[in-house]
This record gives C-alpha cells, structure tokens and sequence, in this order.
C-alpha cells in the first residue's frame, strides 16, 4: 500500500485528505508541525509527502530542504501561498509539484500519481510470452521481428507498459498522449487501442495483454 505522509496545521484540510486518500488505498499518517514532518519522515520513510508551507515551527520550505538532504521522497506542496516566489523558493528547495488552495481534490490525486509514477524506478525492458518492449531504444519485436507502431501508437504502448499491472484511466491516457486540452475523446482511445492489439495480440478479439476495464480505462498485463 502506497503511504503518504500529510503535513499540515489545518485540522479540517487534515480530515479531508484523510478521508479522501484512505478511500482510495492509500495509507496515510497526519502531522501538523514541521517537526514532526521530519521525525515521522525519518521513522517510517513514507512513499510521498504532501506539505504545507505555513506551518508552526519550521517552515514548510525548510522540511523540504531537510528532507532533500537524506532522502528522494516525492514532495507535493499543498499551500494558500500562491505568489511566485513562494512557488520558486519551494521548487529550488527540492519540492516535486505545488498546488495552491482551495484544490480541486481530482487535481490533486493527478498530481500524486504523476508524482509517484516518476519516482518510480522503471524498467527499460517489458518482456511478454508474445512480444518485447525495449523503452529506451523505443523499439517492439514480436518473434525476434520488429513491429512498425506510429508514433501515437508508441506512445500509448509506452504509458501502459510503464504502468504494468495498473489501471490507467481514459483521462490519464487522453492527457498522457494528446495533451491537457483532451479528456473526453474516448474514442480516440478505442481506434488505436484497437490497432495496437491487431499488431501485437495473438488473438486481438481476445486480448491478454493490453486489458481493457470497461467504461474506466485500461491495463497492460504482461503475463499470459
């Protein structure tokens, strides 16, 4: 279970990222001063830390600088502090996003995956019964053969192999490789999914590889 680490002196913001982190998997753990941001992120070495700016003790920019100095974690700034040297000063420190409030708790949740996903260690290398993925070299073979994908088709095969195993959403997708403009247009999604099963699936009327989840998105599943 991912854990995050929430650092912030409002009880009521508290209360609500709780509810809304916890109901979605996550394991989370409330602080409210700097202080115990930085014993809590020595002790249990979360997976991501979602801090306020404006807190008792030590600042908020100063836990970022601290944290930078022992550890990778990702950092996302939540914070009424909306000024751009706020937002620079934050970012030099070593922070990894910053969101203002009030938030739109959707957003939020984007930026936490987004976070995660690139702290992430990620293999260069996805290899399945049927084909194999090389990353780096941006390249697929299927029988030691390589298979011709657009530039779209790449893209989408890249994001969800990255992903192995998790559920990426059609707004992740849409926005991952059309743009923040798209997020609708699923049926973008379903002409080029299509034709990325017809190249790579054994049986493309029967995937086993690249899954759809009806109505939410899609998994790739490099297993039989």
């Amino acid at each position: 279970m991912t854990s995050v680490l929430v650092v912030d002196d409002e009880p009521q913001i508290r209360r609500t990222l709780r509810s809304n982190l916890s109901a979605r998997g996550y394991d989370v753990r409330l602080v409210a001063t700097g202080e115990e941001a930085l014993e809590a992120a020595a002790d249990e070495a979360p997976d991501l830390v979602l801090l306020d700016l404006g807190l008792p003790g030590i600042d908020g920019v100063e836990v970022v600088r601290r944290l930078r100095a022992t550890s990778g974690v990702p950092i996302v700034i939540l914070t009424v502090r909306d000024g751009e040297a706020d937002k620079i000063d934050a970012l030099d420190a070593g922070a990894d996003d910053y969101i203002t409030k009030p938030f739109a708790i959707g957003e939020l949740l984007a930026r936490l995956r987004a976070a995660l996903r690139r702290a992430a260690p990620v293999a260069t290398r996805v290899e399945t019964a049927d084909f194999v993925v090389d990353l780096q070299a941006r390249t697929v073979l299927a029988n030691g053969t390589p298979v011709k994908l657009t530039p779209t088709e790449w893209h989408l095969v890249e994001v969800l192999t990255r992903n192995a195993g998790r559920l990426v959403t059609h707004h992740e997708l849409l926005q991952e490789v059309w743009g923040p403009a798209y997020g609708r247009e699923t049926n973008y999604l379903r002409v080029y999914m299509a034709q990325i099963r017809r190249k790579l699936e054994p049986e493309p009327s029967r995937p086993r590889h690249f899954i759809t989840e009806p109505g939410v998105g899609y998994r790739f599943l490099p297993g039989d």
